[in-house]
């Protein structure tokens, strides 16, 4: 489940010319969560979403490699409460991963921890929406059958997502 909302404001900050990549907001903001991660020798992190009071969200990090972040619906809120109390953020994202409510979850897989991918010269990065088939991020929009305006429209939609998981985490992480 993209979420299209807001496509044009995302879309209205990137110039004329400029390359995508130069504007994804989960660069920065991946590259950030790396970076606290790894200053406070943590390899996982999660946070409850406050929009929907059974949605969570956690991320897996394995330096130098990647970033796994999912967010689902989950069945029993105070379990995952309690995790998130008691700091067990590893097990949040495994519960997530395991027992979702079905079709709920959006799982990405950034590769190299930097972001979605953009330029065909990076890693590709992949989108895993419910049950639905991987959307990969690798920036060739011929070889997905897609005009460059699709791509990119696809590329933005899940950047904003991506983007506020991250957000989430960081707060989480932050103490906020």
């Amino acid at each position: 489940m993209l979420i299209m909302v807001g496509l044009a404001i995302v879309f209205g900050g990137i110039a004329a010319g400029a390359p995508l990549g130069e504007a994804l907001r989960s660069a920065t903001l991946a590259k950030q969560l790396a970076t606290a991660l790894t200053e406070q020798k943590a390899e996982a992190i999660a946070a409850q979403d406050p929009t929907e009071s059974d949605r969570f969200v956690a991320a897996l990090f394995f330096p130098n490699a990647q970033l796994l972040v999912v967010s689902a619906r989950y069945a029993s809120p105070p379990v995952l409460q309690a995790r998130l109390a008691q700091k067990q953020y590893r097990d949040v994202y495994l519960d997530l991963q395991a027992s979702a409510i079905p079709n709920s979850s959006v799982f990405f897989q950034d590769m190299n921890a930097d972001g979605l991918c953009s330029e065909c010269d990076q890693t590709a990065d992949l989108l895993y929406e419910g049950s639905a088939t991987p959307t990969v991020f690798d920036g060739d929009w011929r070889k997905h059958n897609l005009s460059e305006k699709q791509y990119e429209q696809q590329l933005a939609a899940a950047d904003q997502q991506y983007s506020r998981l991250l957000e989430l985490l960081l707060a989480r992480l932050r103490g906020s």
